[in-house]
C-alpha cells in the first residue's frame, strides 16, 4: 500500500480559519510536519497546528525559508528537507505538511511535492485547501474582491514592482503578496495609477500583531514581509454596476 503526502492549508495564522476537512486531515495523519526556517523559531503554520494536534506528532523540517539569494545552499536545505520528508513516508503510512494559505498558492508545498515524487515512486500526493491572506484581509477590511466581470489578479511583488504596476494599470482588483520589504515602490505604483484611496494593506492577520491599514497610510517604512495589499478597482455603476 502506498505513502500519502497531504499538503493542508492552515490559513493565514488564526486557529480558527482552519476548515473542519483541515482539521480531521491533520488529526487523521500519522505526524505532521511542519516548515522552520534555519533559525529555528516557531513558524505560523506550527503554531496553528498546534491548536489540533499534540506537540509529539508534530515534527518540525527546515527548509531554509529566509534564504532568498544563496541558491546552493537553498537548494541544499531543500534536499536534505525533502530526504527527511521521505524518511517518515517510509516510516508511517500518512504524512501531512501544513502550509500557511493554501498549499496550490505560492506554498512550499508544491516544491515538498516536486521533490518527494522523485524520492518517493508511487507516493499518493493530496492537498485540503486553506483559507487565503487575501480572503482574510477582506473579510477583516471589508475590501470586496470582485464585483460582476470584473478579474482578479494575484501578484507577489518578490517578482518586482514593474509587474505590480502593470497589473495595477489593468482593470479588476489587484492583490499584492509579499511586498512588506518593498513598501515604498507599492506607495508610489498605487500613486501612479491612481489606485491608492481604497487601497488597503495587512499583516500578521489574526494574531496578537495584526495590522490592517488604508495603503494612504503607507510611508515607505519597512514593513513585516509577508504583508498583503488589496487594490479594487473604481467602481462608479452603483449597485451591480459591473455585471
Amino acid at each position: 500500500m502506498s505513502s500519502r503526502l497531504v499538503g493542508v492549508g492552515v490559513g493565514p495564522g488564526d486557529p480558527e480559519l482552519v476548515t473542519v476537512k483541515g482539521v480531521n486531515a491533520l488529526r487523521a495523519a500519522d505526524v505532521v510536519v511542519v516548515p522552520v526556517m534555519d533559525t529555528g523559531e516557531r513558524g505560523r503554520a506550527e503554531a496553528t497546528v498546534l491548536h489540533y494536534v499534540p506537540a509529539e506528532k508534530v515534527v518540525r523540517v527546515v527548509f531554509a525559508l529566509n534564504e532568498r539569494t544563496d541558491r546552493a545552499r537553498r537548494e541544499a536545505a531543500w534536499d536534505a528537507a525533502g530526504q527527511r520528508v521521505a524518511e517518515l513516508l517510509h516510516a508511517h503510512a500518512s504524512v501531512a505538511f501544513a502550509t500557511i494559505g493554501d498549499p496550490n498558492v505560492y506554498s512550499t508545498f508544491t516544491y515538498l511535492a516536486q521533490t518527494i515524487a522523485e524520492l518517493v515512486p508511487g507516493v499518493a500526493v493530496e492537498t485540503v485547501p486553506g483559507i487565503t491572506a487575501m480572503q482574510d484581509l477582506a473579510a477583516r477590511s471589508g475590501a470586496v474582491l470582485t464585483e460582476g466581470t470584473e478579474p482578479l489578479t494575484l501578484v507577489p511583488v518578490t517578482a518586482g514592482s514593474a509587474v505590480l504596476k502593470e497589473a495595477l494599470a489593468g482593470p479588476g482588483t489587484v492583490v499584492a503578496y509579499k511586498f512588506g520589504r518593498q513598501a515604498a515602490e507599492v506607495a508610489e505604483a498605487l500613486r501612479e495609477t491612481g489606485r491608492l484611496g481604497d487601497a488597503v494593506w495587512g499583516s500578521a492577520l489574526g494574531l496578537a500583531e495584526e495590522s490592517v491599514r488604508p495603503a494612504r497610510e503607507l510611508d515607505g517604512t519597512p514593513l513585516p514581509y509577508l504583508s498583503t495589499l488589496i487594490a479594487p478597482p473604481r467602481r462608479d455603476g452603483g449597485r451591480g454596476g459591473k455585471l
